[in-house]
């Protein structure tokens, strides 16, 4: 499956920017080595890998990020986070990213109809639970 991104600088940089502000995480420190995906043990589950979604964040591409559901089901395990080479926090680029969504009205995830999938592994269903109950 082959996405087509289109970039809109003025746009995408201001939510860039607030995903920045809002995660405390410098995105463009990445350089794509794949060891967050590699290590990832939900990543058979997500659309898109952590790799990928962070350069999307790079390219300020969010608006295709909120319609995937790599943020929802990243279980905050934080193995992500600790195998980057350059120290970016992933785990807290993808709570940012949950962050943005539901501050735009957007979630996967509706607590009232909640349907659990079979495939979905019981750390993300916790970690999107952990999201509610604040």
């Amino acid at each position: 499956m082959t996405t087509k991104l289109v970039l809109e600088p003025h746009k995408k940089n201001a939510d860039k920017e607030q995903l920045e502000y809002i995660s405390e995480v410098n995105v463009t420190a990445c350089y794509q080595c794949g060891n967050c995906s590699a290590g990832c043990p939900a990543v058979n589950f997500m659309e898109i890998p952590p790799n990928r979604i962070i350069r999307m964040v790079q390219l300020g591409c969010l608006d295709e990020i909120a319609d995937s559901n790599t943020p929802w089901i990243c279980a905050a395990c934080i193995t992500c986070s600790v195998r980057c080479p350059r120290g970016v926090d992933i785990a807290r680029v993808m709570e940012g990213l949950r962050q943005l969504a539901l501050r735009k009205g957007y979630s996967r995830v509706n607590i009232n109809k909640l349907e659990i999938p079979e495939e979905l592994p019981p750390i993300a269903l916790v970690s999107n639970f952990r999201k509610f109950v604040l």
